[in-house]
């Protein structure tokens, strides 16, 4: 026994050594495993109630669960949620910004408690969260472009919106995805137009219409799915276009068909169909070839009765564009009208930032066009006159008119300014006028957006990513501008498409000659909830419970009183202002709550502030493009009459 242990210590003592140097470091990686371990779990448990000090430059709102409501909203959770104030520091907190840049945020401090109004108002929390990532990015760069102009002795910023983008017989067209980056977005009117052939064993392809991925998230929403499938899919044998988005948060959402499965419950998006009826029945075009001939024509033409009609046809060329319309994309192939997709909420066609194209498709050609861009205020004849006249506090105002309008929407503002905005009464300074604009995910938009506003000192910023459920807030702001920034005796609110009489609204005014308690325009006593899910305007019973709505104004053009407006922004600053997703009729709802509390309010209709284009008299024309906006001032410059524009 003793040889045999002395054998086995000789030969194994080496072995020994590595084995104990083995546990060790293993032992060692364990502990630290289990450090890492629990200290994650601590960090996910307490992160909520621990103090949170912006030192180092992380953004507080990356904190802010948006599942969690603001502790102002819950009190009795209000040791488990970070404060509102936390929550929209990097929004307000002190910035290098000089007193002529603060114009452009003279309503931004007035809304720092809009966190605290969230409910009610479909992803408020996530659009402040991201405009705390959009300002902090857009400030850094105004600081760099500030030294940058220093050091070049301000030499002239290259153009970051282009009006175009295409590419033709290129080489990366080739292959079986394409993608074509959108720098500033696209807006009502751009067009994306492809040619191409549908090859390959299935000639099925794609195109996506992309977002910018917020921070964190792997893939980038997808505003648009436009799927083209030749030989079907697990539903039907036949070709079939499925249109489509898709959100890290809620994934893939509802499928619209093309056919569609239910001809009867075709939806209309900017007046047209959502399916061209045409698509998926019989295709007749060739029958009417072979009629009145030979048994084996006859033959023919019982085999073309079984053909069905489709706009894409496996190694046939085709043109295809889409456009974005007011209320959605419409896709037209070969001059035909195929398809309409309605815009879904938070998946609006400005956040699109990169065309994809993909499958079995060779593409010859892709051309963007209509983008929105900024006009180089170097090479404007007329800056001066375009500029916003000075405000002075001390001076009241007849009239405010605050515009609604969103970052990227360039052309519109430059046309506003062109035409209804050079009335005498605007240019004189009796009537003030300024775009309220949120902000945009995309850098590039925002870096113009803030160029733009220190160009014509007309422009609000607002902290809020620009989403159309949240318009209320601009709504909020007018009033806030309208009163506290400068003394107006009534307020106004229209929007960037609009066209507005100035003139004959002032007019108007005077004939009531009513100062408080108005509200002027064209009014809809009588009005219901759209209670169906499909609808634009879908309010369910938890949103409003009553079946009708009080008396409201409809939002192209309505004037508030100067006490409405401040009433407003009182109850606000209480906490008690009710936020509706539809702006007009929050406006309506607000006025009815004063009225409650004693105020007797004059509804003055005015039949002359058209909802829906533009009819001969008018005051307020709807729905007009710049091209519109243009052609209706030079008309009332010639004549002296508000004549509409033909088609």
């Amino acid at each position: 026994m003793e040889i045999r242990f002395k054998t086995f210590d000789a030969l194994s003592i080496s072995r020994m050594k590595k084995w104990f140097g083995v546990v060790l470091v293993a032992s060692v990686f364990m502990l630290l495993v289990l450090r890492y371990g629990i200290t994650k779990n601590t960090i996910g448990k307490n992160f909520l109630t621990a103090p949170i000090f912006n030192t180092t430059g992380i953004n507080p709102l990356e904190w802010l669960d948006p599942g969690v409501p603001p502790a102002a909203q819950n009190p009795e959770n209000a040791s488990k949620v970070v404060s509102a104030d936390i929550i929209v520091l990097s929004l307000f907190a002190k910035r290098n910004i000089s007193n002529e840049e603060q114009n452009s945020l003279q309503t931004w401090n007035c809304l720092k408690d809009l966190i605290n109004h969230a409910q009610g108002l479909p992803n408020a929390v996530d659009a402040i969260k991201e405009a705390g990532g959009a300002w902090n990015i857009l400030v850094d760069s105004v600081d760099k472009q500030r030294l940058q102009n220093e050091s070049s002795h301000g030499r002239a910023k290259e153009k970051q919106c282009p009006h175009f983008l295409n590419k033709m017989n290129a080489t990366d067209l080739n292959s079986n995805s394409y993608k074509l980056r959108v720098p500033c977005g696209l807006t009502q009117g751009s067009a994306i137009t492809i040619i191409g052939i549908p090859n390959g064993l299935l000639g099925n392809f794609r195109i996506d219409l992309t977002g910018e991925p917020l921070p964190g998230e792997p893939d980038p929403p997808n505003i648009l799915h436009y799927n083209v499938r030749l030989h079907g899919d697990k539903i039907t044998e036949d070709p079939v276009i499925v249109q489509n988005t898709w959100t890290t948060a809620h994934d893939w959402g509802e499928e619209e068909r093309c056919p569609s499965p239910t001809p009867e419950k075709i939806k209309k998006v900017d007046e047209l169909d959502q399916c061209n009826k045409m698509v998926g029945k019989d295709d007749n075009r060739m029958a009417s070839m072979h009629s009145n001939i030979s048994r084996r024509s006859s033959m023919l033409q019982e085999g073309s009765k079984a053909r069905k009609y489709f706009p894409f046809k496996q190694n046939y060329p085709f043109v295809a564009t889409l456009r974005v319309g007011s209320e959605g994309i419409q896709m037209t192939v070969d001059g035909k009208h195929i398809t309409s997709f309605a815009v879904r909420e938070t998946l609006e066609p400005w956040l699109v930032s990169e065309i994809k194209i993909s499958g079995d498709l060779k593409l010859i050609s892709v051309l963007a066009s209509g983008l929105p861009t900024s006009e180089d205020s170097e090479h404007i004849i007329d800056l001066e006159s375009l500029k916003s006249s000075p405000l002075s506090p001390r001076k009241p105002l007849d009239l405010f008119i605050g515009v609604f309008s969103n970052a990227n929407n360039f052309k519109r503002r430059m046309a506003v300014r062109r035409t209804w905005m050079q009335y005498p009464a605007v240019r004189s300074g009796t009537v003030a006028v300024r775009f309220f604009v949120g902000l945009h995910k995309n850098q590039i938009v925002n870096e113009e957006l803030w160029n733009e506003a220190q160009t014509y000192g007309d422009i609000q910023l607002m902290p809020f990513v620009d989403y159309y459920s949240l318009i209320t807030w601009k709504t909020l702001a007018i009033c806030i501008f309208g009163t506290e920034v400068v003394s107006a005796k009534f307020v106004m609110k229209t929007d960037d498409d609009a066209f507005v009489r100035v003139d004959e609204v002032l007019a108007s005014l005077n004939r009531i000659n009513v100062t408080h308690a108005l509200l002027y325009g064209l009014i809809n006593s009588d009005s219901r909830p759209h209670r169906n899910p499909d609808s634009k305007w879908y309010i369910s019973p938890e949103e409003w419970r009553d079946e009708t709505y009080p008396p409201w104004a409809h939002g192209p053009g309505y004037v508030v009183s100067h006490d409405i407006s401040k009433a407003i922004y009182k109850k606000y600053k209480e906490g008690n202002l009710k936020m509706f997703k539809l702006e007009d009729v929050a406006m309506g709802i607000w006025i009815a709550d004063l009225a409650k509390d004693g105020l007797k309010v004059r509804y003055e209709k005015e039949g002359r502030v058209y909802n829906e284009g533009c009819k001969d008299g008018y005051v307020v024309a709807h729905y007009q493009g710049p091209r519109e906006l243009l052609c209706l001032w030079q008309k009332l410059q010639e004549g002296n009459r508000a004549m509409c524009c033909g088609d």
